[in-house]
């Protein structure tokens, strides 16, 4: 659901690309909470959750390589907001995929760079509130289970998607550069993403699922869930305290998820389906593409995720892909570890 330039006209972008900086700077404000904080079992929550948050941003860059077909012509992919919010939070679900849309911008010519800011609303701060904003409800009223956890985070990705597509439309009847009924837009846009939202359930729930089964603590929507460890003292059972707790790391998971990623992007994406997005499929059939632009990135040796000069389309792609996780990996990595050591700074400063 990549926007390209020429699509929404520039005072609109514009506007956009001012209400996306705001959500990038109220969400950096909110994830210093969320990896800096301390987490309820005891701990610094930064410590477990920073590293995390990158591995998150670079698996999802992975999994958008991986377009599945949804329907005749027509083909989808991982969104991601739903996933990074109930992993890692909101607020730094938000930042995981701006970072992943800032990448595949700037780097492979994918979503138009005036069309930065409608990105990210559209498939950050729109996936993500819709998909945790419900996540959260459901949590509340289901029992409180990590299968429950999986549940909710199958229908909060199923509803994120179809939203997205919503907000798209919202834009485009604002500041749309052709003229085209509405009503057909909003139909083919909910109709192709709701079908797409069934495949972005399914890789939530088994990723979220898959966490779940093997580290609870680190997952942000499961907070809560695990059973406090208990100790035998004179006879009875005590909530055990922070310090009796052995320190768990992270860091296998986090190998686990870099060499899954890698594989993704750099083998399993070569199979991907080749047929339009969502998007591009409803813009190709109600004349909406003929207004898109040529992307200012287009002469960079990795536009349209292949590599400059390398014929054989296999490598070309898996080099690509390689290139862009351990590009997204290292710049969220970064960003994140920045927040969280300003948020250390302050509180040891407070």
């Amino acid at each position: 659901m990549h926007v390209p330039d020429g699509f929404i006209n520039a005072p609109v972008s514009a506007v956009a690309g001012v209400v996306a900086a705001g959500a990038v700077a109220v969400s950096l404000r909110g994830a210093r909470k969320e990896l800096g904080g301390t987490s309820r079992a005891g701990g610094h929550g930064g410590e477990r959750t920073a590293p995390l948050a990158g591995l998150v941003a670079a698996f999802i860059f992975a999994v958008q390589m991986l377009n599945f077909p949804v329907a005749a012509g027509t083909s989808g992919h991982l969104l991601g907001g739903a996933l990074a919010a109930i992993l890692v939070g909101p607020y730094t679900g938000v930042l995981c995929v701006a970072v992943v849309l800032l990448m595949q911008g700037v780097l492979f010519a994918d979503g138009g760079l005036t069309a930065l800011g409608v990105n990210i609303i559209d498939m950050a701060v729109v996936t993500v509130v819709v998909a945790y904003g419900l996540f959260r409800g459901l949590v509340l009223v289901l029992p409180r289970t990590r299968r429950s956890v999986t549940v909710a985070s199958f229908l909060a990705a199923l509803v994120s998607v179809p939203a997205a597509a919503l907000a798209f439309t919202a834009i485009y009847a604002i500041g749309g550069t052709t003229d085209v009924p509405l009503g057909k837009v909003l139909t083919a846009m909910v109709g192709v993403h709701v079908l797409i939202g069934i495949g972005e359930a399914v890789i939530t729930m088994l990723t979220v699922g898959a966490v779940i089964a093997v580290r609870p603590d680190l997952v942000h929507g499961a907070r809560g869930l695990t059973t406090p460890l208990k100790l035998r003292v004179n006879g009875e059972l005590v909530d055990a305290t922070p310090a009796a707790a052995p320190a768990r790391s992270p860091k296998k998971l986090w190998i686990g998820g870099v060499v899954t990623a890698l594989v993704l992007a750099g083998f399993v994406s070569f199979y991907a389906s080749a047929s339009p997005d969502g998007l591009e499929k409803v813009a190709a059939d109600q004349g909406i593409a003929a207004q898109a632009k040529p992307h200012a990135a287009a002469d960079s040796p990795l536009a349209d995720y292949g590599v400059k000069d390398v014929s054989d389309a296999r490598l070309s792609g898996g080099l690509a892909g390689v290139i862009g996780v351990g590009a997204t990996l290292a710049v969220g990595t970064g960003a994140f570890w920045v927040v969280r050591r300003r948020r250390t700074n302050r509180s040891v400063g407070a």
